[in-house]
């Protein structure tokens, strides 16, 4: 992992394309703004680990169905 340090205002550059900037600072939050292509999903973690495991359930679920038909 890279740590950097950045004020306000301050924004960094991943790929060309996806710029993060730091809006605001408040005791322990921080506002961050993400500029990034369409194309490109952006999630705050939890929610993206909460979409990954319905994900996964529905695979498993499929997969399962998919088992028990073939098996008949």
């Amino acid at each position: 992992m890279l740590a950097l340090s950045r004020k306000k205002n301050e924004a960094i550059v991943i790929n060309n394309d996806i710029e993060i900037t730091i809006l605001e600072v408040k005791g322990e939050q921080v506002k961050v703004g993400i500029a990034a292509p369409r194309e490109v999903p952006v999630y705050r973690k939890e929610v993206y680990l909460q979409i990954q495991n319905a994900t996964q359930e529905a695979v498993d679920a499929d997969g399962m169905d998919a088992l028990k038909n073939l098996l008949g």
